[in-house]
């Protein structure tokens, strides 16, 4: 696991690689390589999670450099089966392969790949060409900014590292405030930052002087099964337990994160079966407050005879722990799980472990959201749609327009919101209704709200994440079944409920879902640390000098949730507070005159 940077035909210093490097340094604390061509550079900050004694990058070949960020778990398959052909390697690190496998296949080597990464080749043999590409689910994000004018393209694991090079300047994509309040995060490969985008899940990026930029998406869409319950139920089982036991290999210590939801829980339980003293990590917050699901992680834990770590934090820290979740984000991520995130993965490397195996994504695969069954439950036609599109805000339309000054509203309305656009894909979708669902929360709101979320916050602590949920057998064979056997009327997560049983303790099968998140609504009152906090970022002389928010509306928000405390307005305060913190840490421009944006 490494984190990875570089410039393609274009200038820039040793200096500006090494302060690259420095910025994403926390997320390889192990090593750092840089290595330069006279157009050319890239360099990656190592975790070593495999092989501890090789993994150095750049990988080179006969005119292939490669470096490379994430976990090959197929590695030894593709050593054998490249070492037949000729290849040597230096190592058993899992990277190693990789210039091999791009010589023999060329940028098709990525359907070869069963793993989670971004990497980066450039190939001299020839014209020059600079080629990038993602996992399958976009587990390991990957920035760049590239223009086209002079065809230079910088790239690199996180943002303020990218924001580093001279030539990528950091101002603030004008519709971003509304696309982040209408989804949490912008769902695009559009980031927060204007000119600088996110390379798609399953993307391969291919950059020459001659043709520019080109970015190919791969298909990854599967044929449709229609398996009975039992068998579905078994084969997910099954398919489950294979990963999570090949994702529990590794040459450091591996834990467990339990949050004592069915999906964690059930990771944990198959983690403990191949991982003798198995560790597993909860979090939960200082006092007494709603919605606390450290109960459910302690029997899980107790069940599988895991050392079970509690870990509490202080609400009263939260001010402090928010600067630097915002920083390592890079840009706004309006759930309060992120706060939650960091926290956690500080403690787990303070314990001293370098990997977490999660159960993230399980709700996407296998229609967890209470949103999803409303949209199923919904009548024919698209009546569905705008209920759908709603519960993904962090801020309503009608409220958020509400808080945004006269002049950035009419910016906004003329050029179409962020639920506009994305009703627009969904409701002109040829496929059925959960499979343009399952579109959406896989192809675009999974890894840009939820894996940069994990990746970056693990990362910030030199943690790996590992997502057996997101492993592509897994991925393929819940994306092929049946709507029926994953939401039915009430019950959600069908088939893998049936998975997990006699697993888990009945407590934690049979409760209600609920968020693994921060109770905001209780912190965010009179006489809590974080709701003074909130009055002081929200301060009016703060929001005049962006001019997008309407002072008096911001503080008339703040003055209801003081009296009348609501998760929505709660939830609300809490976006804003987080935006501000981003503007304020990043100093974003934004574009003096928005009726020139506009045209």
């Amino acid at each position: 696991m490494c984190r990875i940077f570089g410039h393609f035909d274009s200038q820039a210093t040793v200096h500006e690689l090494r302060t690259v490097a420095a910025l994403q340094r926390h997320g390889g604390p192990d090593a750092q390589y840089i290595t330069t061509g006279e157009t050319w550079g890239l360099g990656n900050n190592r975790l070593a999670i495999m092989d501890l004694d090789g993994g150095d990058q750049p990988y080179v070949l006969d005119g292939i450099v490669v470096v490379f960020n994430g976990e090959i778990y197929n590695h030894h398959e593709l050593r054998r089966m490249l070492t037949a052909r000729g290849h040597r390697f230096p190592d058993l690190c899992d990277g190693s392969i990789l210039p091999a496998l791009y010589a023999e296949y060329g940028t098709a080597f990525t359907e070869h790949l069963d793993g989670m990464y971004a990497v980066a080749v450039v190939d001299l043999r020839g014209e020059p060409k600079l080629v990038l590409a993602t996992d399958d689910m976009g587990m390991k994000p990957l920035y760049y900014h590239w223009n086209a004018a002079e065809r230079h393209l910088y790239f690199a694991s996180e943002l303020p590292a990218l924001l580093s090079f001279r030539a990528v300047q950091a101002r603030a994509w004008e519709p971003g405030l509304d696309a982040y309040l209408a989804t949490k995060t912008p769902f695009s490969e559009q980031t927060m930052f204007d000119g600088i985008q996110v390379l798609p899940p399953a993307a391969t990026a291919e950059v020459t002087r001659g043709n520019g930029l080109r970015v190919r998406i791969r298909d990854t869409s599967v044929p449709p099964a229609d398996p009975g319950p039992e068998e579905a139920a078994e084969r997910v089982r099954e398919l489950l337990r294979e990963e999570v036991h090949r994702l529990t290999r590794a040459d450091v210590p591996v834990c467990a994160i339990t949050s004592g939801g069915l999906d964690s829980s059930l990771v944990t339980a198959l983690a403990a079966e191949r991982v003798g003293d198995l560790h597993s990590f909860n979090i939960a917050y200082r006092g007494t407050w709603p919605a606390d699901e450290r109960g459910f992680a302690q029997e899980v834990a107790t069940r599988h005879g895991t050392h079970h770590h509690q870990v509490e934090i202080d609400p009263a820290d939260f001010p402090d722990l928010l600067s630097d979740v915002v920083w390592h984000l890079g840009q706004p991520n309006a759930d309060p799980i992120t706060l939650s995130t960091y926290a956690l993965f500080r403690a787990v490397h303070r314990a001293g472990f370098k990997v977490a195996v999660t159960g993230d994504a399980a709700d996407e695969l296998f229609g967890g959201y209470d949103r999803i069954k409303a949209a199923l439950k919904a009548g024919a036609g698209h009546d569905w749609v705008p209920a759908y599109v709603r519960a993904l805000a962090a801020v309503p339309r009608e409220r958020r327009l509400g808080l945004y000054s006269d002049d950035y509203r009419h910016f906004i309305t003329a050029h179409g919101t962020a639920e506009d656009h994305l009703a627009q894909a969904l409701t002109s979708s040829p496929h059925d209704r959960l499979t343009a669902i399952t579109g959406v929360e896989i192809g675009r709101r999974l890894p840009a709200y939820h894996l940069r979320r994990v990746d970056h916050l693990s990362m910030a602590s030199s943690v790996e994440v590992r997502l057996p949920f997101c492993q592509p057998a897994l991925v393929r064979y819940a994306r092929s079944l049946p709507a029926a056997l994953k939401v039915e009327g009430d019950h959600v997560k069908k088939v893998l409920y049936a998975a997990a049983g006699g697993l888990l303790p009945d407590s934690v099968l049979n409760r209600p879902k609920q968020p693994f998140t921060l109770p905001i609504t209780a912190m965010l009152s009179d006489g809590q640390r974080l709701m003074e906090f909130a009055r002081d970022m929200l301060a009016p002389a703060r929001l005049r000098r962006h001019g997008r928010l309407d002072p008096d509306a911001v503080q008339a928000l703040l003055r209801t949730q003081s009296t009348t405390p609501t998760d929505a307005s709660a939830l609300a305060v809490w976006s804003l507070l987080i935006h501000e913190l981003w503007l304020d840490q990043f100093h974003a421009a934004t574009p003096r005159n928005r009726h020139e944006v506009l045209a």
